[in-house]
């Protein structure tokens, strides 16, 4: 028996959601989990995540050093590390390209507008990175200085990543951008929204704790 075994196919459902919802085609994205400290499991390289299997996952420590495994780690292995090694509270993050909001990214528009009710009320806005050369460490540094501040990012020319306290957070929250930047590019056809006035955001903030224990 592996270790780890329920994470790992806790990974792989989350991988499977990625694939079957489109956010992710060929082998685009990556997904890794805290499973101790000092210690992830991640995604391989070279993989498509439809057809990642347990076995496949590769364990690391927080300066990529392999543990465990017969794979290399994802090309964005380091984005993953600094979220980590920054946010001890933060357990799992997933990065992704879902079409809307990676067509955002390209755009280098940020997620602001105040429409939603629960974009305030879950991620608040959602910056644009400074473009970054893939797999290089200019991608982590184009995204720490949202680490402590946010729990999402567009990656500017790439797509999106998203970070929290539990794996089905860190893909709720990607999916929860996702959606709010389908939303925004609908509104933008129909000639623009109105938003929430910073008032009504504020009683909103006030309100998170009755939220969060409601549907």
């Amino acid at each position: 028996m592996e270790r780890y075994e329920s994470v790992r196919e806790e990974i792989c459902g989350v991988c499977r959601l990625l694939y079957e919802r489109g956010y992710v085609v060929s082998n685009d994205g990556n997904v890794s989990v805290r499973v101790e400290d000092g210690k992830i499991l991640i995604t391989p390289s070279g993989v498509g995540k439809g057809r990642m299997t347990p076995d496949m996952l590769v364990l690391c420590d927080l300066e990529g050093v392999i543990l465990e495994g017969d794979r290399p780690p994802s090309s964005e292995s380091k984005m993953h590390l600094m979220i980590y090694r920054e946010r001890p509270d933060v357990r799992a993050v997933v990065h992704a390209h879902p079409p809307f909001s990676t067509a955002r990214a390209v755009c280098r528009r940020p997620l602001t507008e105040r429409y939603l009710t629960e974009m305030v009320l879950s991620l608040g806005e959602v910056p644009v990175t400074e473009f970054a050369m893939l797999s290089t460490d200019e991608v982590p540094d184009s995204i720490r200085p949202f680490v402590h501040t946010h729990n999402a990012v567009l990656l500017a020319g790439h797509g999106s990543l998203a970070w929290g306290p539990t794996l089905l957070t860190a893909f709720d929250r990607l999916e929860v951008v996702e959606q709010t930047a389908r939303i925004h590019f609908l509104v933008d056809r129909m000639g623009g929204g109105v938003e929430l006035t910073p008032q009504q955001a504020d009683t909103l903030r006030s309100m998170k704790g009755f939220y969060s224990h409601r549907t």
